[in-house]
């Protein structure tokens, strides 16, 4: 073999080498440092605030300490605020549907005298008389759905509960990790332009453009995904807005603007409130309004799925293609959750390549020398 090529195949493992020994690097150290990556990352965004306070002649520590307050104490009272509202809709609901329990009896009991439906009860009775031989068969999947239906029931519940019994007992160590991150999120603050000079120099000069040039990139593609999430947010609450209006629904325009902000939830998205409320609305035999939901929904969903890979592509710097890629090759691999890793992996590999990365990477492997 060529001198030259066995050197270029050599390169070449040693950079494969070295990559998977990142990837293993970071995959076993990330579940240890992950606190101080969030408080790094708390420190970032109280920094601008920070620097507002110092300007008022504020000591580090007390612009710092009040920063922390702002943005710890929002976010607390913010989700408390939630927390009270969500409580309050589901003791509604809840009354509502004790307030419905006997109307849904009655309903049931009507659609089951129904002619039709005692039509297909005489049929199965008949045939159960005429088929004798059939009784052990019928019973037995009868039986078998049943106990399936039964099971799945059970595993639904058994699940719910165990998630609520899971977080009640990390709740000690999600304490234990706030203190941690709140308490090395100040720190770094109060030294912020040292901490970051200190790590800086740890940099090798060659390393230094490419590493800022990534930086910048996945920087401006956070504010960018930020913004497309308001731009899809403001035209989902706009859809919803107006087909509540179209509906006669009352206070069309603050529910449409609540379910605006419930696209927010992952997975789930509007959902999660538009499907039960047409599921409720078919039960109540109020069919408009049910239809003109699942129309309602469908359209959102469709809306969403068509513009999501365009917005996300133009406000993150990608091709809508690549997007769209992105998101099915993340779906494929890793589920619902892939739906959210896959741009995000293909915003890092961009990062890396218009930092030059690659290029300078094929150079090693090529000549040797890194440009």
């Amino acid at each position: 073999m060529d001198r030259s090529v066995l050197k270029r195949l050599l390169r070449g493992l040693w950079v494969v080498l070295a990559t998977t020994s990142l990837l293993l690097a970071l995959y076993v150290l990330l579940p240890l440092l992950y606190p101080l990556l969030l408080a790094w990352l708390l420190a970032y965004i109280m920094h601008p605030l920070v620097l507002i306070l110092k300007g008022f002649k504020l000591p580090s520590w007390l612009a710092v300490s009040l920063s922390l307050l702002f943005y710890i104490g929002g976010t607390a009272l913010v989700l408390t605020a939630l927390i009270t509202r969500l409580v309050k809709e589901l003791i509604v609901l809840l009354q509502t549907f004790n307030l419905h329990t006997e109307q849904w009896r009655e309903l049931l009991l009507s659609w089951s005298r129904n002619a039709s439906i005692q039509n297909i009860i005489n049929q199965i009775n008949q045939f159960y008389h005429d088929n004798p031989g059939y009784h052990s068969t019928i019973d037995s999947n009868i039986s078998r759905t049943t106990e399936t239906v039964g099971y799945a029931v059970t595993q639904l519940v058994t699940g719910f509960f165990n998630v609520i019994l899971k977080l009640i007992s990390a709740l000690p160590s999600m304490g234990t990790i706030l203190i941690v991150v709140v308490l090395a999120a100040f720190f770094l603050s109060t030294g912020w332009e040292r901490h970051n000079d200190r790590w800086t120099g740890l940099l090798p000069t060659p390393l230094l453009k490419p590493v800022s040039a990534i930086w910048r990139d996945l920087r401006k593609a956070l504010v960018g995904y930020l913004r497309a999430q308001v731009i899809l947010i403001s035209i989902t609450a706009v859809i919803v807005s107006i087909g509540l209006l179209l509906l006669g629904v009352n206070s069309a325009l603050a529910l449409g603007l609540m379910i605006g902000f419930v696209d927010l939830l992952p997975y789930l998205g509007v959902g999660i409130v538009m499907l039960p409320w047409a599921l409720y609305s078919y039960m109540t035999s109020n069919l408009g309004l049910g239809i003109g939901l699942s129309v309602l929904y469908a359209v959102i969903l469709v809306t969403r799925q068509v513009l999501e890979p365009k917005v996300l592509a133009s406000s993150i710097g990608l091709d809508p293609l690549a997007m769209l890629i992105g998101m099915f090759a993340g779906l494929q691999l890793f589920g619902m959750l892939g739906l959210i890793l896959g741009p995000v992996c293909l915003v890092i590999l961009n990062a890396f390549n218009r930092a030059g990365v690659f290029r300078a990477l094929h150079s090693y492997i090529v000549s040797g020398r890194l440009h």
